[in-house]
């Protein structure tokens, strides 16, 4: 199955690939990859947040 995706390989240590698989399985996600692209979209918005909270007001 083709697909427009860029892919790439992260390694991580034992305590973080449990963490990972605990929020997919607690989250319902068929696989490593969704749950790992939802973590990374969620970590995303939150710094976008922080930034704009930070932001000066003029």
């Amino acid at each position: 199955m083709a697909t427009e995706k860029s892919r790439y390989t992260v390694s991580v240590d034992h305590d973080m690939f449990e963490k990972i698989e605990n929020f997919r399985f607690s989250h319902r996600f068929q696989t490593r990859s969704e749950a790992t692209v939802e973590l990374i979209r969620r970590g995303l918005e939150t710094l976008k947040e922080d930034n704009a909270e930070n932001e000066p007001t003029v």
